[in-house]
């Protein structure tokens, strides 16, 4: 009986404690034996021996010995998760001791659903599995990850991520890759706790926390607050795509480092919907968080660290911030309807800047550079590609405290203020012209070689005042080629051509150019070479480029065999645009020479088969350390590597190397696995702290897992943990004119680095060698090393430097790398020579405007510049004739160095001429400038009536008056095509009688301006001159609509008056005032050309019937209820009753008399009409040169021509034109010369 009960006992026992019963949850300590076959030691605990917490700490010990690895029991396998290598090592974890020992505290004080584990099991192989799930539910849909994110292992290397990867889900059924019914897990405390591990074993320490109640939002924005500060800010989002906005905000704050976060919705205003999070860079204590501004446009501002906030409503939406680099409180925002607004009190009161301003094209002051801290550069929006370049100070932008430092227009977003350098861009003639501001001074053309023929540039870097552009020539497509400058920014070289690039997201360019921090002069780029992508590297600042070595071996261990030049290493060098990555690439100025990049080994650069690859000597070797892509960040000041690997399936393991990625340790940051959104770290801080933040599924809570890592470090590192090691290229010490040794923390040494121990021990300058040497300007490395002359390049050209001295450093081809330290011992066959400066004639002069443009607005300064290829400069005198009768003469060159200013102030062409003349001989140089100013108006000045088969004369007048500057189109009719003049009039004969439309348009540039007139044409007509009350001067605005309206009424109150019909007058009101007008009397159309002498007569007896009622007053009109206007004739026109018949028989002495009386009358008027008053008439001066202006009705052959320069007032010219309407001679024969005169601002 005593047996039995024993069995029964034990039976009843294992029954209770089976693995499949749904009440028990399991906190596991699993190990694995040596064997292939793995098994799970489990402690179970029954679910009512539970103890309910909200908040649950769960401490987590893996102890490792040589022959078992530990497991939490919440680390699982997918299928394909282990894979056997053949008994390679991948990992050097069995080196370091294996998984290290890991600290867990997880505060679920937001009530997460409570897990549990059930449904554990053996597969085929005798393998226990088990399947995690959280309580709430997700689809059975599963995503496949882009690349497996497993790696061979051996039987001591587990991996808890397999490439079966998992969905963005509530959570995650894991191991194996099994799947079956979703079971639940559930832990508490109690359950979880295990003992601390020992203090002197590697470790982490990691608290888990979730955002309650923001499953839905999904954007986050994470900021540490400040250095060393233990506070961390989280601003969720939920973004609408289909609303193209903010729907919900919620914004967190931790004061202890990330353990715990509070909700301050609250204090920001529950209904606040948030934006954007901005910590002021030079004090980080400050916060600026943006209202969404569809619901409410304010800003929020807390000056300690977000532990209060102050709201300060706006009348404008914020689009972008920029902080003043020095000025913790100035800041500068971009609004969404181009506006620049500043504010000097941390945006608390705001200031409009500057409106029209380019997106992204404003900056702040550089300090030591600008005068003062508050200036602002700003580029504005003038016209359609068409920008300016305006400096001012940030609170006193009026137009009369604004700089415009930049003589004329630049191109949009072509403004770069970057260190001691200002960039801008003008495109003429469909060519680009690239200038550059050093050190604030005036503004100097770019010079690339001549036949570089840019399409595109953009500056890469200015470090150590210099400039690297990536300039896109004529003959390139999908690649660029890498410009250096020197220190000035203004000669450029070549040093590695056909750059690989790609565009970003918003168009920007990317550049594969990387500079490695930490080591002067030391850059990566990809170049395209025979259609494959190379990884090149560079230790002398671009002189010379070499491929990179590859690693002799892969990451298991077996040899490559990749041989330079036919193989090599090749890295992706993009730079990473999530700020919570880090990159393909990383490397970091506190711990110089080391590397790590994402990159593979082959012919080319290559997206598959890509793997981590770390450098320790600075380029020289390589090593791999992933087979996978990993994001990689530097620790304890660069003393340690963490990786995480990148994967669309969730992970829960980080790994760390002590010793230069020699060896990685693996560790569990979280229970479960995460979706890795983002990492954020203090970089410079001494906490040792880092935040992973990520979801559990893609509608699960935000977790903040908090990662203390000094539990990894035993001490702080001491004199003896150092060594040194020196730097070279390929074995040779001198790097960049000089021996450097650095000193770095030995491999495997747990001790922390001081965060201001030196890296450099010591530095010895070397003598200088070629290699210390690139090719100057208009010079070309040939294929001996040597430099040569460009075939473009005169290198006997002028010396600039002898404009201030009687000698000049000539140039002997070669120019030293700026930031070498090389040493130069005695006479340098590279360095430049000094030589006098001989006389020598001047040649090749050149003569240019300061943006190369042939045309410039009147009133506008223009900069002519003048250079000289050949001569002595010193003793060269220079004289510019600017064209317009003012010259301008220097002693010499040098005097002319910054440009020479001058202002047009009437339109024109003007011949230019630059003269250089010594003792030796001279040279000049010429161009022509037109000088224009925007057309305003233009009128067309033609008679309303004219003659048939005789010329009338048009004349198009534009205001303001323009000389020989302009191109007018004549359109008559239906032509086809125009007549084209640079004359603004013009003769034209009407061939038919009726109404023919005459169109003139008139070209100033891109500006096109027209007018047109209706032109009645019979074969004869009379015509008398009306003038008005003086009250319809009072209500005479001087436009075309009005004339035409007053000419309607008049004409009805004519025909009234006369019973003539309407069709038979025509009444023409000219511009200006006094108010005056032109009646014509125009013959019945039912009248025959036999019957023309009785219409003559009609005509005659008509006009004679509206002389007698005009002096009579009988022809008025109501202008207003209380304006009456009274018509009056001001004097009578010689009617143009002429035909195309020959003339009547009679008398011959009659007519010879009547030609010479009209001979002398005309050469008295003539004589003497600045003497008579309301005349002025001038005959055609064939001599004059001055610009004229013609509006001749009659019939003459030939026209008369006013001179510009004799016009009187506006007010003398109407009156005067009145009077010189009612000069002709007598008799029927005679012909009527009518000159009408328009002053140069017609009003139409």
């Amino acid at each position: 009986m005593g047996l039995w009960s024993f069995w029964g006992f034990s039976l009843l026992a294992l029954v209770l404690l089976c693995p499949f019963h749904p009440k028990f949850v399991a906190r596991a300590e699993i190990s694995f034996s040596t064997k292939l076959d793995r098994f799970y030691r489990l402690d179970v605990t029954p679910l009512d021996a539970r103890v309910a917490r909200k908040s649950a700490e769960i401490k987590v010990s893996l102890k490792i010995d040589n022959n078992t690895k530990v497991f939490s029991a919440f680390e699982t396998n997918t299928a394909g998760a282990l894979k056997r290598n053949h008994g390679q090592q991948v990992w050097n974890e069995t080196q370091s001791g294996n998984e290290a020992p890991i600290d867990i505290k997880t505060n679920y004080s937001l009530n997460i659903p409570d897990k549990k584990y059930d449904n554990i099991f053996e597969d085929k192989e005798g393998r226990f599995k088990a399947n995690i799930m959280l309580e709430n539910t997700f689809s059975a849909g599963r995503k496949k990850a882009k690349r497996s994110v497993g790696a061979p292992y051996n039987e001591n290397v587990d991996r808890s991520i397999s490439g079966e990867a998992y969905s963005r889900e509530r959570f995650v059924q894991t191991v194996q890759g099994v799947s079956s019914a979703r079971p639940e897990y559930r832990r508490s405390g109690e359950e979880a706790r295990v003992p601390n591990p020992r203090q002197n074993e590697p470790h982490l320490d990691t608290s888990t926390f979730a955002l309650s109640g923001d499953s839905a939002h999904n954007q986050a924005m994470v900021h540490w607050s400040g250095h060393n500060s233990s506070v961390i800010l989280i601003l969720t989002k939920l973004y609408d795509f289909n609303l193209g906005g903010v729907t919900e905000s919620s914004l967190w704050r931790s004061t202890d480092y990330g353990s715990t976060y509070t909700k301050l919705n609250d204090k920001v205003g529950s209904r606040t919907v948030l934006s954007y999070l901005y910590v002021c860079p030079t004090n980080k204590q400050k916060i600026m968080v943006l209202s969404d501004p569809e619901v409410e446009s304010a800003v929020l501002i807390s000056s300690d660290e977000g532990a209060s906030f102050e709201k300060h409503p706006i009348n404008f939406n914020i689009l972008s911030l920029l902080f003043h680099p020095a000025q913790e409180n100035w800041i500068l925002a971009y609004s969404h309807d181009s506006k620049l607004y500043s504010s000097m009190d941390f945006g608390r009161k705001w200031q409009l800047v500057h409106d029209n301003v380019m997106p992204g094209r404003f900056y702040w002051a550089v300090m030591g550079l600008d005068r003062e801290s508050d200036v602002v550069h700003i580029e504005t929006r003038i016209g359609k590609g068409r920008a300016q370049y305006v400096k001012c100070r940030a609170q006193r932008c009026t137009e009369g405290n604004r700089q415009y430092l930049f003589p004329g227009h630049v191109d949009t977003n072509s403004l770069v203020v970057q260190d001691e350098y200002v960039f801008t861009q003008v495109t003429k003639s469909g060519r680009a012209s690239y200038f550059v501001s050093y050190m604030r001074e005036s503004f100097k053309r770019m010079k690339l070689p001549k036949y570089c023929l840019p399409k595109d540039m953009h500056i890469i870097s200015t470090d150590e005042k210099q400039v690297f552009a990536a300039v896109q020539e004529w003959n390139q497509n999908n690649t660029y080629s890498l410009y250096i400058s020197d220190s000035p920014g203004v000669y450029f070289i070549l040093s590695l051509e056909n750059l690989r690039t790609s565009r970003g997201p918003a168009g920007n360019l990317l550049v594969d150019f990387y500079k490695v921090e930490g080591i002067n002069g030391m850059y990566l780029a990809n170049k395209l070479v025979d259609n494959y992508i190379k990884t090149f590297i560079t230790y002398n600042k671009g002189q010379t480029w070499s491929l990179l070595p590859a690693p002799a071996t892969d990451v298991a261990g077996n040899n490559l065999h990749c041989i330079l030049p036919f193989c090599s290493l090749h890295l992706h060098l993009e730079m990473s645009e999530n700020p919570y990555t880090s990159g393909p690439i990383t490397s970091k100025k506190s711990v110089p020479g080391i590397i790590v990049a994402t990159g593979n080994i082959g012919t080319e650069l290559s997206s598959t088969n890509l793997g981590m690859f770390i450098t320790s000597d600075a380029g020289n070797s390589w090593r791999q350390i992933f087979d996978e892509e990993y994001n990689v960040w530097f620790l304890d000041n660069g003393g340690a590597l963490l990786a995480v690997l990148q994967a669309a399936a969730p992970i829960r393991h980080l790994w760390i190397s002590l010793d230069e990625g020699k060896k990685w340790d693996r560790h569990s940051f979280s229970l479960a696995p995460l979706y890795v959104d983002g990492v954020l770290m203090e970089p410079e801080s001494d906490n040792h702290i880092i935040t992973f933040f990520g979801h559990f599924s893609h509608r699960s809570e935000w977790q903040l897992i908090k990662i203390d890592y000094k539990g990894l470090f035993s001490r702080r590192c001491m004199d003896g943990d150092y060594q040194t090691w020196y730097l070279h290229n390929k074995g040779e010490l001198c790097v960049m004119g000089e021996k450097q040794i650095y000193m770095k923390r030995r491999p495997g040494n747990r001790c922390m680095l001081a965060q201001d121990y030196s890296r450099i021990y010591s530095s010895e300058p070397c003598p200088c060698t070629a290699y210390d040497f690139e090719c100057d300007y208009g010079w070309e490395r040939q294929a001996d090393g040597n430099c040569s002359p460009a075939f473009w390049f005169n290198p006997n050209g002028a010396a600039k430097s002898c404009s201030t001295s009687q000698s000049f450093l000539n140039s002997t081809g070669y120019r030293k790398v700026l930031s070498n330290n090389c040493k130069e011992a005695g006479r340098n066959v590279y360095s430049p020579r000094r030589q006098p400066c001989r006389p020598r004639a001047p040649r090749g002069l050149q003569l240019s405007t300061s943006q190369g443009e042939l045309s410039s607005p009147v009133g506008s300064n223009v900069t002519f510049m003048v250079s000289l290829n050949e001569g002595d400069s010193l003793r060269t005198s220079i004289q510019l004739d600017f064209g317009n009768g003012i010259k301008i003469t220097y002693s010499n060159l040098s005097r002319a160095d910054d440009g020479i200013k001058h202002i047009y102030r009437t339109t024109g062409i003007y011949r230019v001429t630059a003269t250089a003349e010594n003792s030796q001989g001279s040279d000049s140089s010429t161009l022509f400038l037109h000088i224009t100013s925007p057309l305003e108006r233009v009128y067309l000045s033609a008679p309303i009536v004219a003659v048939r088969g005789k010329e009338a004369n048009l004349t198009a007048v534009v205001w303001p008056s323009h000389t020989r500057t302009l191109t007018f189109f004549w359109w008559f009719d239906n032509s086809s095509e125009p007549i084209i003049t640079l004359e603004g009039s013009i003769s034209h004969t009407f061939q038919s009688e009726g109404k023919s439309k005459v169109t003139v348009q008139v070209a100033s540039g891109s500006t096109v301006m027209q007018d047109s007139k209706v032109i009645t044409v019979k074969e004869f007509f009379r015509s008398l001159l009306l003038s008005f009350s003086p009250a319809l001067d009072e209500h005479n605005p001087d436009i075309p609509e009005w004339r035409e309206d007053i000419g309607r009424v008049v004409r009805t109150a004519l025909s009234q008056v006369s019973g003539i019909h309407e069709d038979q007058l025509l009444v023409s009101l000219y511009p200006g005032l006094p108010t005056t007008a032109e009646l014509f009397i125009l013959p019945d159309e039912q009248t025959s050309t036999e019957h023309k002498s009785g219409s003559e007569e009609a005509l005659e007896t008509i006009s004679n019937i509206f002389v007698t009622a005009l002096n009579q007053g009988l022809i008025q009109f109501e202008l207003k209820a209380d304006i009456r206007i009274i018509v009056y004739m001001t004097q009578q026109t010689l009617a143009p009753l002429v035909d195309s018949n020959s003339l009547p028989s009679g008398s011959a002495m009659l007519m010879l008399l009547i030609v010479v009386f009209v001979g002398l009358a005309a050469f008295f008027i003539y004589k003497f009409k600045r003497k008579i008053p309301w005349i002025h008439v001038q005959t055609e001066d064939s001599h004059e040169k001055e610009p004229e202006v013609i509006s001749t009705v009659g019939q003459n052959d030939t026209m008369s021509k006013v001179k510009l320069s004799e016009f009187p007032s506006q007010k003398e010219l109407m009156e005067k034109e009145l009077e010189a309407r009612n000069i002709g001679g007598i008799g029927r024969n005679m012909e009527r010369i009518v000159t009408r005169e328009f002053p140069n601002c017609t009003n139409v």
